[in-house]
């Protein structure tokens, strides 16, 4: 998995922070759309305290669960199920980084999405997002192939108009107070399920941005109190517990 390496160096890299055999230890990292917990454990094994949530109760099921098998990891993770809206509400400035896998494709309101994220960041603290790009050729391969041909994910898991460039993107983290520092092209192996570095954005590729020290942030709580969609599609979720890591 790219993904990892990827947040640990690059945390690493803009950080004094240095722990062999735990290289995050003493970052707080929140994982939005954590799933079954594929990002959160391995960032909690490094030494990160973690956590995931997921607005589907299964998802953080699932997680919890898996998470038992790992000893290692009890006081490292925490699950819950909530959106970053709620989660915003009650954890300002309270994380080094904030990682967004796989879902930005999903969100209806990308601009609330960003501004939630940059809620919970500590001032320099960095957005990773790895998502999909707005071409003919990412519709061709991450819906056509994946989802009718290959068969790798779900009929319907994808909507081409949610699909986003990395330009596009990159303009409304910095109507939120971010600055883009890295963008690099991923690319799949269907035959060896693996992924790797391409300089080709044009389907996939993955994101790190850094909240600025200054960044002002907008009224995300009158807008959702005002009836906004939420930050995710998937479902509809419950507060976050507000005994959080």
């Amino acid at each position: 998995d790219l993904r990892v390496p990827f947040i640990r160096d690059t945390l690493l890299t803009y950080s004094e922070k240095m722990h062999l055999g735990h290289p995050l230890q003493g970052f707080r990292i929140l994982d939005v759309g954590c799933g079954g917990g594929l990002l959160s454990e391995p960032l909690g094994r490094l030494g990160a305290v973690v956590v995931g949530i997921d607005p589907l109760e299964d998802n953080i099921r699932t997680a919890k669960l898996h998470q038992l098998f790992d000893p290692v990891l009890k006081g490292q993770v925490e699950y819950t199920a909530c959106s970053l809206e709620e989660m915003a509400m009650e954890a300002t400035n309270r994380f080094d980084a904030v990682v967004a896998s796989e879902v930005v494709e999903h969100v209806n309101n990308l601009e609330l999405f960003i501004t939630c994220a940059a809620q919970v960041l500590k001032p320099d603290g960095s957005l990773f997002i790895t998502t999909i790009n707005k071409t003919i050729l990412s519709y061709a391969m991450a819906i056509v192939a994946a989802e009718y041909v290959l068969r790798i994910v779900p009929s319907g898991t994808h909507e081409w108009e949610k699909f986003i460039s990395p330009e596009d993107l990159e303009k409304y983290l910095a109507s939120s107070g971010f600055t883009v520092e890295a963008v690099n092209g991923m690319l799949f192996n269907p035959i060896f399920g693996t992924w790797s570095w391409i300089n080709d954005c044009s389907v996939n590729y993955a994101l790190h941005a850094v909240k600025s020290k200054v960044a002002e942030q907008s009224d995300f709580v009158s807008d959702s109190s005002n009836g906004k969609d939420n930050d995710s599609d998937r479902s509809e979720s419950s507060s976050c517990s507000k005994d959080k890591l």
